[in-house]
């Protein structure tokens, strides 16, 4: 239970910090991914801010050897290559976020403004995750 209630605090407080930073706001990600043309570069403070967090945190959480609502972490295997698979993957997805200004974390927090655009993307996020899952050779 206490896992759980961290988990929802935690993404709560993740929602609340891209709605005000505006990163669920596609105008705003937009401007900053447009650096040859009316960049907007606030974002980059938005992002140092989230890694100085990161940093602090992440370096007291090691120390303890331990995560704060387990009891032990759960890594990714580092021996993994960089394939072609995630190649693509990366650059569809930069592709994606490129033209919409929504990124799968960020227009769930987008989802409370009421829009029709977020609820759109949205469904076509499902709907590509169910394709992916239907032609994956990899299962």
């Amino acid at each position: 239970m206490t896992k759980n209630l961290a988990s929802l605090f935690c993404g709560a407080l993740f929602g609340l910090g891209l709605t005000i930073s505006q990163m669920s706001n596609p105008d705003k990600v937009l401007a900053f991914l447009d650096v040859t043309g009316n960049w907007d570069p606030s974002l980059m403070f938005v992002m140092a801010g989230a890694l100085i967090t990161l940093a602090t945190a992440q370096h007291f959480i090691l120390k303890r050897q331990q995560p704060i609502c387990d009891t032990k972490f759960y890594l990714p295997k580092t021996n993994l290559p960089i394939d072609k698979r995630l190649i693509l993957g990366a650059i569809i997805f930069g592709i994606g976020w490129g033209l919409v200004g929504f990124c799968p974390g960020a227009v769930l927090a987008a989802l409370s403004d009421s829009k029709f655009e977020p609820f759109l993307f949205t469904l076509a996020l499902g709907a590509g995750m169910m394709l992916f899952s239907c032609f994956d050779n990899k299962k």
